[in-house]
């Protein structure tokens, strides 16, 4: 990137674009409890089961961390980038001094911390719910982080072939279903080796794989006891963060190839 594009990228408006779809989503009283509740939802699981129990505790982190993807980043970007769309919110903006980039992380940035509160709620309400304290807690806070850019670019990618709002409910389903089928399937004791190692390059399993190195300090995916220490989790988050970071690659690749900044047709 130039140093001329990094000067018209302003912070001061993408600060000022977010706060404007903050008070949107606050007033949106449906919206603001999907974002900040349902991700929670995961969590009563701790109390359901035998306490402390590792297994539940991977599932419920886990599953709060996919949550946190999916509402509060993936599908409010999505409805919302659509819903200025087909207004031509967005169409308006781009012929001022507004630039492209400063819309979209203006759009995904209340959801994103949104999410990122969502996930920092979790960890004392886990520990108190009898989980273990986390291993490396920065290894969490990394994957929550590259859990949200993740998702905001799905919703952009999306967002390309979502002719309405009300469609999203739809066109949301090949996202949300791919970023589900490692924390739900992956764990079946049934499955072969092939199969396991082609769902643990899905996001959901790579975001599971995150929650058991990094909370748990887990080495290997039969590990049931604790044996990594803080330094140690660095080494095997690896693979989980590299699957990450190129689903995120390919969907911002995908989004920058196929944005549509107008109603289609």
């Amino acid at each position: 990137m130039s140093t001329a594009t990094m000067e018209r990228f302003s912070v001061s408006r993408t600060l000022h674009l977010a706060r404007w779809n903050t008070v949107l989503l606050v007033r949106n009283r449906l919206a603001l409890s999907y974002a900040l509740v349902f991700p929670l939802v995961p969590l009563p699981m701790l109390l359901l089961g035998d306490r402390g129990s590792s297994t539940l505790g991977i599932s419920a982190i886990g599953g709060v961390l996919l949550l946190a993807g999916l509402f509060p980043v993936f599908y409010n970007v999505l409805s919302q980038f659509v819903s200025r769309r087909d207004e031509l919110v967005l169409k308006r903006m781009r012929t001022g001094e507004t630039k492209d980039g400063e819309l979209l992380a203006g759009i995904a940035l209340p959801g994103i911390l949104c999410a990122l509160l969502t996930c920092a709620v979790a960890v004392p309400i886990a520990i108190a719910g009898g989980q273990m304290v986390p291993v490396n807690i920065l290894l969490f806070a990394l994957g929550a982080v590259l859990a949200t850019v993740m998702f905001a670019a799905f919703a952009y990618w999306t967002a390309a072939w979502t002719r309405s709002a009300e469609a999203a409910q739809l066109t949301s389903l090949p996202v949300i279903v791919l970023a589900s089928v490692g924390p739900f399937v992956g764990g079946l004791p049934a499955l072969s080796e092939n199969v396991r190692e082609a769902i643990s390059l899905t996001p959901g399993a790579a975001m599971t794989e995150l929650v058991r190195v990094g909370w748990f300090g887990f080495d290997g995916f039969e590990a049931t006891t604790s044996t990594l220490s803080f330094a140690e989790t660095w080494g095997l988050a690896g693979q989980p963060l590299l699957v990450m970071l190129v689903w995120t690659v390919i969907a911002l690749d995908l989004a920058r190839r196929s944005m549509r900044w107008e109603p289609r047709a």
